[in-house]
């Protein structure tokens, strides 16, 4: 048996990703900065700590959705060989997933709203691991189609049971 090394994947999502989580990102922190300075302003006593507290928090929230899709692109990673599908993830806990493709029952692709915008897709390979999923995220959408067929045909040709 060929000895195997655990190395950084290959790839990285498609840099329209970078807009797309973006915009996600600005989807729930500008609500979410809305709603304290109006609480501020509706509900609080008007002192300058305050004020300047709740500023503070709007703007970090703000600034987080700006800076976060960024630091997620350079750490999200993922390849995919003959042998398994891997996939890297997380900024201060970096999680490896591999999955052998004997192992891979379902390959599923999916397109949001929002990625269609961007023309994006996801790719989730399902083994029967207790983990959950493998999710490789924001791939160019034909990309993700043709990635879906090669999984197909490659554990179509492999031996095992896939449990």
């Amino acid at each position: 048996m060929a000895e195997v090394t655990l190395r950084p994947p290959r790839n990285l999502a498609d840099p329209r990703a970078i807009a797309w989580w973006t915009v996600q990102s600005f989807l729930l922190a500008v609500p979410l900065a809305a709603a304290a300075v109006a609480g501020y302003w509706f509900f609080a006593p008007h002192s300058p700590a305050l004020g300047s507290a709740v500023a503070a928090l709007a703007a970090a929230c703000l600034l987080l959705a700006a800076l976060a899709p960024r630091a997620c692109y350079r750490v999200q990673r993922w390849e995919i060989t003959d042998e398994a599908v891997y996939v890297r993830s997380g900024w201060l806990t970096h999680t490896w997933r591999v999955a052998p493709m004997s192992r891979i029952q379902t390959v599923d692709t999916a397109r949001g709203p929002l990625q269609r915008l961007f023309g994006l897709a996801d790719v989730t390979v399902t083994t029967a691991s207790s983990a959950g999923a493998i999710k490789i995220e924001a791939l160019d959408h034909e990309l993700a189609a043709e990635l879906a067929a090669r999984l197909t045909a490659i554990t179509q040709a492999t031996p095992g049971d896939a449990t």
